[in-house]
C-alpha cells in the first residue's frame, strides 16, 4: 500500500446516513484514519436501510469503505469522557446532529478547542447553524427547492422532477465538507490553531446555481423548467426518443458539434437555426425529435460513432457499469468483506500521480475497532470490559 496523501490526519466521524459518511470516506480513500462512533447497539440507522446483502445494508456498504468503528455513549459523562481523550490526538470532529445538539452533549466546538486547539470541527446540517430555518427538518427535495434548483429542473409544461441523485447531501454537504476540511488543514499549518466549519447543504446547493444566478442577476429573469440554453431551451442540447423508446442525448452546444450532427443526418438545412429563438426553436426540437424516432438506440449509437457531435446513449445502471470507458477508468472495482463476500465499489473518482486514493479495508462491523481504539489510550483488557457493561460501549 502507497501513503496516501491524507496519512496522518485523524478524523472522528459522529455523522450517519449519507452526507457525512460520503464526504469521511472521500477523505478515508486519500489516507486520512477515519474512526466512525456510533451507537452502542444500534449505530448508523443506514445500516439496517434494505437492501442487506447478508448482515450489513447496501447503503452502508456504499458509503463506509477506509473506516474504523466504535461504539460510545456520548450522552454519559464517562462516554463524553473518553471522547475527549481521544479528541487530544485527533484533527477532524466530522457531525451531523442537529443544531445545538453537539452544544447540549457537551462535546460541541468550544468544549473541544479547550482540549485541543488545533481541532477542526465540521458541521453538516440542512440549513446551517443560525437563521430562522436553523431547527427545521428536511431532506435533499427540500434543500434543492428553497435553493431555487427543484423550480427549474423539468419538462416544459410539466411538474419539476426530483434529480436521480442526492445533489444537496452530496454535492452541497459531503464534498463540500470534504473541500472545506481540506481548506481548514492546510490553514492550520499556517496558523497552528484549528476553527469550526458550518456547512449547510442548502448553501452548498444554492452555490451550483452560479451561472444560471449570474443570467439572474444580469436579465432579472428566473429561469423556468425547459427554459435555459442548458435545460432544454434548444435542439442542440436535449434528450431524444428513440424507436424502441430508449433515449439519446445530443449536447452540440458548439457549431461544429452541432454541423457534423446535421450534415451525418443529411438536414444542411438546420445548421443556419441552431439558436432559433422563441416558437422556431420548439419547431427545431420537434423535427429533432422526428428524426431520433427513426432508428433505435444502438443503431443512432452505431451510425454516430465516428461523428463528432457529442451525441450518446442514455444508459441505465447495467449499462453505465460495463460502459468501456468507466472500465478503462476503473471505476468499479471489488473488496472482500468478512461477513458479506465479495462487495463491489465505486472508486475514488481523482487520480493522483503520487498518491493515488486506495481501498484498503471494508466496511466495518459495528463497534469492530472500539477494544483497538481504546488501548491506544492506555485501557487494559478488564477496563473496557467495565465500560462495555456499563453499555459505555
Amino acid at each position: 500500500m502507497s501513503v496516501g496523501a491524507l496519512s496522518g490526519i485523524r478524523i472522528f466521524d459522529l455523522s450517519r446516513l449519507l452526507p457525512g459518511p460520503y464526504c469521511s470516506m472521500m477523505l478515508g480513500d486519500l489516507g486520512a484514519e477515519v474512526i466512525k462512533i456510533e451507537e452502542p447497539g444500534r449505530g448508523d440507522y443506514i445500516r439496517d436501510f434494505p437492501p442487506k446483502f447478508k448482515k450489513e445494508g447496501a447503503f452502508f456498504l456504499a458509503v463506509n469503505r477506509n473506516k474504523k468503528s466504535m461504539t460510545l455513549n456520548l450522552r454519559s459523562e464517562r462516554g463524553k469522557e473518553v471522547f475527549f481523550d481521544l479528541v487530544k490526538k485527533a484533527d477532524v470532529v466530522l457531525e451531523g446532529f442537529r443544531p445545538g445538539v453537539m452544544d447540549k452533549l457537551g462535546i460541541g466546538y468550544k468544549d473541544l478547542e479547550k482540549i485541543n486547539p488545533r481541532i477542526i470541527v465540521c458541521s453538516i446540517s440542512g440549513y446551517g447553524q443560525d437563521g430562522p430555518y436553523v431547527n427545521k427538518a428536511g431532506h435533499d427535495v427540500n434543500y434543492l427547492s428553497i435553493a431555487g434548483v427543484t423550480g427549474f429542473t423539468g419538462m416544459k409544461e410539466g411538474k419539476p422532477i426530483l434529480p436521480g441523485v442526492q445533489i444537496a447531501d452530496i454535492g452541497g454537504g459531503g464534498m463540500l465538507a470534504a473541500y472545506c476540511i481540506l481548506a481548514a488543514i492546510i490553514g492550520r499549518e499556517r496558523t497552528g490553531k484549528g476553527q469550526y466549519i458550518d456547512i449547510s447543504m442548502m448553501d452548498g446547493a444554492m452555490a451550483w446555481l452560479c451561472m444560471y444566478a449570474g443570467k439572474y442577476f444580469a436579465d432579472g429573469k428566473s429561469p423556468r423548467p425547459s427554459s435555459e440554453l442548458l435545460t432544454g431551451q434548444f435542439a442542440c442540447y436535449n434528450v431524444y426518443k428513440t424507436k424502441d423508446g430508449r433515449y439519446m442525448s445530443m449536447g452540440a452546444l458548439e457549431p461544429q458539434f452541432w454541423s457534423a450532427f446535421c450534415k451525418a443526418v443529411d438536414r444542411e438545412d438546420l445548421i443556419k437555426v441552431q439558436f432559433a429563438p422563441g416558437k422556431k426553436a420548439g419547431e427545431l426540437i420537434a423535427e429533432v425529435e422526428k428524426i431520433f424516432l427513426e432508428r433505435t438506440r444502438e443503431e443512432w449509437v452505431e451510425f454516430l460513432k465516428d461523428v463528432d457531435c457529442c451525441c450518446e446513449p442514455v444508459n441505465n445502471f447495467d449499462e453505465a457499469f460495463s460502459h468501456p470507458q468507466v472500465v478503462a477508468r476503473n471505476m468499479l472495482c471489488e473488496m472482500e468483506h468478512p461477513t458479506e463476500g465479495t462487495i463491489r465499489q465505486i472508486n475514488f473518482p481523482g487520480k493522483f500521480s503520487d498518491t493515488p486514493a486506495e481501498l484498503k479495508t471494508p466496511p466495518p462491523a459495528l463497534g469492530e475497532h472500539t477494544g483497538e481504539i481504546l488501548k491506544e489510550l492506555g485501557m487494559t483488557d478488564g477496563e473496557i470490559a467495565d465500560l462495555a457493561k456499563e453499555e459505555i460501549i
